[in-house]
């Protein structure tokens, strides 16, 4: 039974991604940070069945700011891969806490890769890292792949350019084998509620359920390479398995704008979005990327994937299960009322 450890894995993600080796038959770690409220909702149906899957996952307290107890977990769990996606994830929020942003998504990746060292697994374990298409921001070709120079426009982005330059030089220098997977934007209805595509689900359905009137948004004109995030987990297993380590970009290769998302999600519910959203600025970025569009041929051809769900499935995924919370919330209303 091969053994893998994920950081982050309450995040979208993670969850995706347990699921995924839990059904490979894997023994799963994750690593989770202590908090006073429980934030495992999007795993906590893993447990339902031990069986199946209870027997086999396991949850650890951790911080990628504290590499002593990386370096604790990796002596004792001694895992076959290691996939670190945690991080302080949205971009945005990145330019309010920059240092904390660079701590965890940079140097939380290189507390990972020493303590590899330090507890003398390079030869058994496989690394992964979740690299960003936030790394190009302003992007110097278009579409972006592999090889295309990088210019991140945000802390998160120039945290991710320092993680996944520290993979390829690991990767180098000690012969670890590791892979950064350049993941476009994925979404998902596991997909965070302040990120922008499920806040427009999540607010839209609300809207139809009369739960709320209006949407503030920032930018409507940037261009993003949406893909799905239950299929995206898949190629980071799938790289780990490869004979040999390199690193991919994960994309549609279809480019869409917010305006569209916005457009796409209040048409599945007969709304007429242009009278319920309103411009608030402060959801705009400091420094914007303004188009980004993945070309996934490396992957298609070495790796034989492609993705399956396109931008308009992919909404269509997400507003129907928004739609069921809005309307579960209504009928909590209406009870109390």
């Amino acid at each position: 039974m091969k053994k893998a450890l994920i950081t982050g894995i309450t995040g979208q993600d993670g969850s995706y991604l347990a699921e995924l080796l839990l059904e490979k038959g894997y023994e799963v770690h994750g690593v989770i940070r202590r908090a006073s409220t429980f934030n495992t909702d999007r795993i906590d149906h893993l447990y339902e069945d031990p069986h199946v899957h209870g027997v086999r996952l396991f949850l650890h307290y951790g911080d990628l700011a504290d590499s002593v107890q990386m370096v604790k977990l990796l002596y004792d769990l001694k895992p076959d891969e290691v996939y670190n996606l945690g991080a302080q994830s949205h971009v945005r929020v990145s330019f309010d806490v920059p240092e904390y942003t660079g701590d965890v998504d940079g140097l939380g990746a290189q507390r990972i890769l020493e303590a590899i060292r330090e507890a003398d697994l390079v030869d058994k374990v496989r690394y992964y890292q979740a690299s960003s298409s936030e790394m190009f921001g302003k992007v110097q070709e278009v579409p972006q792949t592999e090889t295309t120079p990088l210019w991140p426009r945000s802390p998160y982005g120039c945290a991710k350019v320092y993680a996944h330059w520290l993979t390829v030089n690991y990767r180098e220098s000690y012969n670890l084998y590791a892979c950064s997977g350049i993941l476009f934007n994925h979404e998902s209805p596991r997909r965070g509620e302040t990120f922008v595509t499920r806040k427009i689900t999540r607010a839209a359905t609300r809207i139809k359920m009369g739960l709320q009137k209006n949407l503030y948004m920032g930018n409507l004109d940037a261009k993003r390479d949406w893909g799905y995030a239950k299929e995206y987990v898949e190629m980071m297993w799938l790289m780990l398995q490869q004979d040999k380590p390199d690193d991919y970009v994960i994309a549609t290769n279809e480019t869409h704008s917010v305006k569209e998302f916005v457009e796409e999600t209040f048409g599945l519910l007969d709304l007429d979005w242009q009278e319920h959203i309103k411009f608030d600025s402060r959801y705009e970025r400091p420094a914007e990327v303004d188009l980004l569009i993945g070309n996934p041929e490396k992957a298609r051809k070495q790796l034989n994937w492609e993705p399956k769900v396109k931008f308009k499935e992919l909404v269509k995924i997400m507003v129907e299960a928004d739609l069921k919370l809005a309307e579960e919330e209504k009928k909590i209303k209406e009870a109390l009322a």
